[in-house]
């Protein structure tokens, strides 16, 4: 059964918010029952509005339309991954100056949250440049590598199903051929290395 992307797209982004906006009703419910100090309260309420924000803000890159002529600057992508790893496992290590091409930005978000699925315990992620090849390089502790998944980027298959949660492995093939850029692969234990 071939997959319905806007359907897998739709939950992934209803998953990843559920919890953070359900944080906020929870601290308006507490500030309900409390009288007097509600700092922690508020704080809870601050944290998930925050968190919720950075999520919309990311999955508006990863899987937003992006036209040939849009740029996304530096800027916006260090708030935007700073806010993603606020008080979470991944540390993100950009290291690419200046404005990009919005499209070229949209595989490497969609790339981190492949790198993410394979990091339970979290770890570090670094994004490069090399000339006109993006680098991503993943590390941490435990990696869990669905191979059919993982060979499915590089070699997608009809008959692979994917889930909401792993929506990123469905789309980014898609988007990489849009780009006009092909995906190279190194994998091990505890390292991802991934090229375009």
């Amino acid at each position: 059964m071939p997959n319905d992307l806007a359907a897998l797209v739709g939950s992934r982004i209803c998953h990843d918010l559920i919890s953070p906006i359900g944080a906020i009703g929870n601290g308006v419910e507490l500030l309900s029952l409390t009288d007097g100090d509600t700092g922690a309260e508020m704080d809870l309420i601050s944290e998930s509005v925050n968190n919720a924000n950075a999520r919309i803000r990311y999955f508006r890159i990863a899987f937003g339309s992006a036209s040939d002529d849009q740029t996304i600057g530096r800027a916006e992508v260090l708030s935007i991954l700073a806010a993603v790893a606020r008080g979470g496992r991944f540390t993100y290590f950009w290291q690419i100056e200046g404005d990009q091409p919005r499209n070229t930005v949209r595989c490497a978000f969609l790339m981190l949250l492949c790198l993410e699925a394979a990091m339970p315990m979290g770890g570090d992620i670094h994004v490069n440049l090399e000339g006109d090849t993006w680098v991503l390089s993943a590390q941490g502790k435990r990696m869990k590598i669905d191979n059919a998944l993982w060979a499915g980027l590089t070699m997608p298959q009809s008959d692979l199903t994917h889930t909401a949660a792993q929506v990123q492995f469905a789309l980014l093939p898609i988007v990489l051929a849009e780009t006009g850029r092909a995906l190279g692969l190194d994998m091990n234990h505890d390292r991802i290395l991934a090229r375009f």
